[in-house]
């Protein structure tokens, strides 16, 4: 057996071996201290707390129920935990690498011979044996192989918050234009019916000789084209209920029952916490996730280096063999063997060479990625908060848009009923009603918009 001092000493080599290959460190980003639109309310800094579970901040209930469902229940995100498992398994296949591995082996084997003399007739063996081997990571191969799979286990780990933060803000999103789509239906109808009330005074004015047939027929186009756009709404309505069903891994049907009970447009505050932009370096589950992605093909790089050094493994076997069963375990039929081992590559034409540069050059188009994500997250938080701004102030705008319309509907009826204007001013009033009432309706569904793809673009929530 090995000595127990050769094995102390072999082991602290083992633990004293440095891991070849460059270590990890995350690459220089130049971010800016603040927010362009850092001044602007969207951006006052507050607890970044308030991110988690954003959507509350809508109050909702209905909103709150469909989220939290879809983060569990979506099949995206059961994908992605399924594959953060394949990686977690593969991170514990690197980490049984330190560990010794030991192999039995047993048989029985029958042999006959024809002829004359002492070998002839039918012979039985029976063998088995043991073989055991430790390789010892001396140089960091092992090592840097599970610094590797440890980084691409984090990265799994935020590519799963990653799909759990894009499918909350889909479902929300998703909602929030079904809201939308129920209020555009409503506006419709609502004008619709005053279209309608309109269509009638003509009729009635044309009867008693102080309207024309070309007032009836404006007022009567007018209201066909207002009724031929519901049903196209009412599809979309339908679709998008059936849009969210799916996202919760049920039937299309499921969600009809949305549509039994019209509500408005969600909103929430405009005041998001959004810190300062390194904060997306720990926040945003894609930065996340390509950083450790970058980590992981530094580490590869380890990996390779070290296939240029032999390697070193403490072996050993144990052998029995007999022909008769009863002799199998006595002392005469036992065979042993150990001692120290290496193996190392010394030519292969090349092969290692090209690997370690393999290596390198995709840790390069690593980092470039990370660049890039940490770039693009910049953006789309800075496109939110310019989105958000704008778009508060082009919706003050429609609510006074909508109220001087509404007046000028009414003035202009009062008027053509008196006979004091044409009818083409009615007609032109209740357009310019519908739409900026459609126009006030939409712009509901771009704030509730805008505040979640801020929010999303935060990170916020995981």
């Amino acid at each position: 057996m090995i000595s127990s001092k050769y094995l102390i000493a072999v082991l602290g080599m083992g633990g004293a071996g440095c891991a070849v290959g460059p270590d990890f460190q995350r690459p220089d980003n130049h971010l800016p201290a603040t927010w362009s639109f850092a001044k602007h309310p969207a951006s006052t800094a507050a607890n970044p707390a308030e991110l988690a579970r954003w959507w509350r901040r809508f109050h909702d209930p209905k909103l709150n129920s469909l989220v939290e469902q879809a983060v569990t229940a979506n099949l995206d995100v059961k994908q992605a935990v399924a594959r953060l498992y394949q990686v977690r398994a593969e991170r514990q296949a690197a980490a049984s690498s330190f560990w010794p591995w030991l192999n039995a082996s047993g048989s029985q084997q029958d042999s006959n011979s024809n002829g004359s003399g002492p070998a002839s007739g039918h012979s039985r063996s029976y063998r088995g044996g043991l073989n055991a081997a430790w390789e010892l990571d001396l140089f960091g191969g092992n090592r840097r192989n599970l610094e590797s799979a440890n980084a691409r286990l984090a990265a799994a780990a935020a590519d799963l918050d990653g799909v759990r933060l894009s499918m909350a803000a889909e479902v929300a999103l998703a909602y929030c234009q079904l809201r939308s789509i129920q209020d555009l239906i409503s506006v419709a109808r609502r004008n619709l019916a005053t279209q309608q009330q309109s269509a009638q005074i003509t009729e009635d004015r044309r009867g008693a000789g102080f309207a024309s047939d070309l007032d009836v027929a404006n007022a009567a186009a007018l209201v066909a084209n207002t009724k031929a756009a519901i049903p196209l709404l009412e599809t979309s309505l339908r679709q998008t209920a059936h849009a969210i069903s799916v996202l919760l891994d049920k039937p299309p049907e499921d969600s009809l029952g949305l549509l039994a009970d019209p509500r408005p447009v969600p909103t929430a505050s405009s005041t998001v916490p959004t810190g300062i932009p390194s904060d997306l370096l720990r926040r945003r589950p894609d930065i996340r996730s390509a950083e450790a992605n970058a980590h992981a093909a530094t580490a590869r790089i380890g990996v390779a280096v070290a296939d240029l050094f032999p390697k070193f493994s403490l072996t050993g076997s144990l052998t029995q063999q007999s022909v008769k069963l009863s002799d199998w375990l006595s002392p005469a039929a036992r065979a042993s063997s150990y001692g120290p081992s290496f193996n190392w590559a010394l030519f292969q034409g090349g092969n290692l060479q090209a690997n370690i540069q393999m290596q390198q050059a995709l840790r390069a188009e690593a980092v470039l990625a990370y660049r890039k994500t940490v770039l693009v997250a910049l953006q789309e938080v800075e496109d939110s908060m310019v989105a958000c701004a704008n778009d508060r102030k082009r919706h003050a705008s429609l609510t006074e848009a909508v109220s001087a319309n509404r007046i000028a509907v009414d003035l202009s009826l009062k008027l053509y009923t008196a006979g004091q204007s044409d009818f083409i001013n009615v007609l032109n009033a209740q357009r310019s009603l519908l739409q900026s009432e459609s126009e006030l309706s939409r712009s509901n569904l771009a704030l509730a918009t805008d505040l979640i793809a801020l929010y999303k673009a935060l990170g916020g929530g995981w």
